[in-house]
């Protein structure tokens, strides 16, 4: 856990105010179709900090930030997995390509993205459903 979550200033100084303002249309996407607890903390090695949506103790996803940069995290298990590859032609190239060039673990594949732009949102939407079906109107 944080000592304290960072304040606005201090996230946009941190990731630069064009991803910050990703960051604000990334969460408002996930809010707007879940009701999650919300945990702030370290973001291990790679980030400054994580910041994951949570609900009956399992991890829907998660956001990081460091200098210049956000990522957003799904990790996609054995029947998740099988589901995405059903139609991953529904996908667009980049994130086929993460899914590929990720390494599948125990407990499946943790693909980390690094939007730019908000071009990946339908597919993290799409990811995002086959893990937990929306549970807001």
């Amino acid at each position: 856990m944080l000592d304290r979550i960072p304040s606005t200033e201090e996230m946009a100084i941190l990731v630069g105010e064009s991803l910050y303002d990703l960051w604000i249309q990334l969460e408002a996407l996930i809010e707007e179709s879940y009701d999650m607890d919300r945990l702030w903390n370290k973001g291990g090695k790679a980030w400054q900090y994580e910041y994951k949506y949570r609900r009956g103790g399992k991890t829907l996803c998660a956001l990081y930030a460091r200098e210049n940069c956000v990522g957003f995290m799904i990790i996609l298990g054995k029947d998740e997995r099988l589901k995405f590859e059903t139609n991953r032609d529904d996908y667009s190239k980049e994130v086929q390509r993460i899914y590929d060039e990720t390494q599948t673990y125990h407990d499946g594949k943790w693909l980390m993205f690094e939007p730019v732009d908000t071009t990946l949102f339908d597919d993290f939407i799409r990811l995002l459903r086959i893990k937990r079906k929306p549970n807001r109107k």
